[in-house]
């Protein structure tokens, strides 16, 4: 038993370190393999070109999609385990919407009637996405001091989504076609764009966000049997609700300032890490999704390089595309809806 759970987290490691190499050899620039190797042991390369191809985007792109897809998933396991539902996702709050909408709003500004940029800096739109982010979950704070029931706190961050969208769409409507193009190509997504300085930024939201969640795993372990269980353990409600709730907004709205909004990630990777690892224990699960995440991001984002072709999709659509087929597999099989 013990040797089956070591070999999972053994195929595990091995294909997360796979799927990492594999993405550093594609893109529109062929690089031998051995030259890939001895770059990433600090060698140079036989051509000078690569060496900067490697380090300064291949390499931060992979880490994005390590960082990226262990945040998204850490938060759609924690807003999975509070609300007891299986199809809860870490931007069911309205954390992503909040940072859509003011990032919609400094794209599309002149459609508001004011005009704040022309063209707007990347480390703009990170800010703007940080306040949209951060002043939603400011709202869901306030609104979970006030709530004692999961399911209502579920309802409004549903609705709250639902409103900032709909300002979306009239913004959009109002634009001139350029801007809602730039709005556009924010909201399918970007890995290949950070810089190290940003990488350092996104690696310190993990590690914050992780930290509460490792903090947290006894309360989310009682969530699973209900309130009145997790009372009857001496668990502070309040307190561990809020803490979960802190720890997603961190991972989500970290992810979504840099990245854009990314679906389906946080919701279908902790479903197939359960499958894999097979347990419900948080301790286990925790770092199980983490490197889940990093898996299935890293996989996404080399279909998104289209091996062979000099085009690359957005990495949302292909999440998309592959998150979906496999929460309906995982519902078909389990024939009900469950965590």
């Amino acid at each position: 038993m013990q040797l089956s759970r070591y070999r999972r987290w053994g195929i595990l490691l091995g294909l997360l370190l796979f799927l990492f190499v594999l993405n550093l050899s594609l893109g529109s620039v062929k690089i031998p393999f051995g030259d890939i190797v001895r770059i990433l042991f600090g060698e140079a390369g036989s051509n000078a070109i690569y060496n900067d191809i490697i380090w300064d985007f291949r390499v931060t792109k992979a880490l994005t999609c390590i960082l990226a897809g262990s945040a998204l998933s850490i938060g759609g396991l924690q807003m999975q385990t509070l609300f007891r539902n299986a199809l809860a996702g870490p931007d069911v709050l309205g954390l992503s919407s909040g940072a859509s909408l003011v990032v919609s709003l400094l794209i599309m500004s002149q459609a508001a009637g004011f005009s704040l940029f022309s063209d707007p800096s990347p480390w703009t739109l990170v800010i703007a996405a940080s306040l949209g982010a951060g002043g939603v979950f400011l709202m869901v704070l306030l609104i979970a001091n006030r709530l004692r029931d999961n399911t209502s706190l579920l309802i409004i961050g549903l609705m709250i989504g639902a409103a900032t969208a709909s300002i979306v769409s009239v913004l959009q409507f109002l634009s001139k076609a350029e801007d809602q193009q730039a709005y556009l190509l924010w909201t399918f997504g970007s890995l290949g764009s950070l810089s190290w300085i940003e990488i350092r930024i996104l690696f310190l939201v993990l590690v914050a966000g992780s930290l509460i969640g490792i903090f947290s795993v006894k309360s989310l372990n009682a969530w699973l049997l209900g309130d009145n269980y997790a009372r009857s353990i001496g668990i502070d409600i309040s307190r561990s609700r809020l803490l979960i709730i802190l720890s997603t907004a961190i991972l989500t709205g970290g992810v979504t300032a840099f990245c854009g909004p990314i679906a389906f990630v946080g919701l279908a990777v902790p479903h197939l890490t359960r499958l894999i690892i097979k347990t419900h224990n948080h301790r286990i699960l925790l770092p199980g999704v983490m490197i889940s995440g990093a898996i299935l991001m890293l996989f996404c984002d080399i279909v998104a390089q289209l091996p062979g072709s000099t085009y690359v999709l957005p990495i949302n659509a292909i999440t998309a595309l592959i998150g979906a087929p496999v929460v309906i597999w995982i519902i078909l099989k389990a024939k009900r809806v469950s965590i």
